[in-house]
């Protein structure tokens, strides 16, 4: 069973291209992915300051009218988080969750100096939804998105790091960043910043490594580990962190040495017993067996095909993001009114593949698993090229008559794997 899928390209990588400016991203990828910090202004960026994406406004209709929920949102001040039942409420009758954003909380708190944070904008608003996925595609990492809202010459958080590269989108006001080495390069998950407080304290009484004051339009790349902090200046400011969550040699790691493991139960030299009697608190009386069952794990590494590693990474990818967002009143009722001379495209950001089954082919997507077919090969490598195709076009390349091209392109959109092309941002 095999993966294959026509490549889908995004030509120059343009999401990431609006970050960096002058840029190119292939000297992004040489100099700066993963270990060195750069600074785009809003100059390098062309005047874009990221009016599409995020506003005040944008702030306030989310936690005003949009029944905002924990954790979707947390404030912060003086270094800490303040318990989420000082910005938080029912509903009311109809609507008792406690958990919904205040805004009458939020306004005193705000005006008190907290930091407001909006966490998981990348689900709750759609620009940055759009933008985020975009991103997710040209970086090929999950990315998250989060807003952090400081009234003036406040400060929200202590100086910290964090265990995913971010981008820092500066959208009003202004903030001064203090930005320092890291004490752990590259720090995997679970080695978070509080392991290490009283280095990361001692390196935050060190002269920083670069100050800079953030502007609207200006955008910060910051590696994982790098220690930061920042502070509101003579108003209020907004930016968003794009959290990158980038694929690491410890992931590959980790897949091999479960594919390793899965299999040990076939070999017969692992599934011996030790000897009788035998006293694990000390390797003196099984020695030997540590070192059969050394050797074997060694040979099952070296053994490993990239192919099968490869298969369960890609899973990996596939189940970190979400695909494009399909309405599904209107995606039902697309597919009733259906005919031959309509267009129909990949539903975005949707990570499909086609697998041999025989003599069917499989498709494996975020959203569905399911077979048709052999004949429908053609039409799917048609359709998962990601541009627009007409319904006619293709079923005859599945060998169907006008009838059976509607029947095919009518599957499809109901099982959410296509839509019309007016509904589908980004690529497949």
């Amino acid at each position: 069973m095999t993966d294959a899928r026509p490549q889908v390209v995004r030509a120059g990588r343009p999401a990431l291209t609006r970050l960096l400016g002058t840029l190119a991203p292939d000297a992004f990828a040489r100099d700066h992915w993963g270990h060195t910090l750069h600074l785009a202004d809003v100059e390098d960026r062309g005047g874009d300051e990221f009016t599409d994406l995020f506003s005040l406004d944008a702030v306030d209709e989310l936690v005003s009218d949009r029944a905002l929920r924990t954790p979707f949102l947390r404030v912060a001040k003086d270094g800490s988080t303040l318990p989420e039942s000082t910005f938080t409420s029912s509903g009311g009758t109809g609507a008792g969750m406690p958990d919904q954003a205040d805004d009458s909380r939020l306004l005193r708190l705000f005006a008190d100096g907290s930091t407001i944070v909006l966490q998981g904008l990348h689900r709750t608003w759609s620009p940055i939804r759009a933008f985020a996925a975009d991103l997710a595609d040209d970086l090929g990492s999950p990315v998250q998105v989060n807003a952090y809202v400081t009234p003036a010459a406040n400060q929200g958080f202590d100086d910290h790091y964090d265990v995913h590269d971010v981008f820092v989108l500066q959208v009003s006001g202004t903030k001064r960043w203090a930005l320092r080495q890291p004490v752990l390069p590259q720090p995997l998950r679970s080695q978070p910043w509080t392991d290490r407080r009283e280095e990361v304290a001692a390196a935050a009484r060190e002269p920083a490594y670069l100050e800079t004051t953030l502007r609207p339009g200006d955008c910060l790349y910051l590696p994982r580990g790098w220690i930061h902090s920042a502070r509101a200046m003579g108003e209020v400011s907004t930016h968003l962190t794009i959290g990158v969550h980038a694929w690491t040699r410890h992931h590959v790691a980790r897949a091999a040495l479960d594919l390793v493991g899965a299999g040990l139960g076939d070999e017969s030299d692992v599934r011996q017993s030790l000897p009788l009697g035998v006293d694990l608190s000390s390797p003196d009386g099984w020695g030997a067996d540590v070192e059969q069952v050394r050797s074997t794990l060694l040979r099952r590494l070296r053994d490993l095909p990239a192919e099968e590693l490869a298969a369960v990474l890609h899973e990996d990818q596939r189940r970190s993001a979400r695909p494009a967002p399909v309405r599904p009143l209107a995606q039902a009722a697309a597919a009733e009114q259906l005919g031959a001379d309509d267009a129909v495209v990949l539903r975005g950001h949707l990570a499909a593949t086609l697998r041999e089954h025989g003599d069917r082919v499989g498709v494996v997507s975020r959203v569905a698993e399911f077979t048709l077919p052999a004949s429908y090969r053609p039409a799917l490598e048609r359709l998962l090229q990601a541009d627009p195709v007409v319904v006619r076009d293709l079923g005859g390349l599945a060998g169907l008559d006008e009838a059976g091209a509607v029947d095919l392109a009518r599957g499809l959109l109901r099982r959410g794997v296509a839509c019309l092309p007016e509904q589908s941002p980004g690529p497949g």
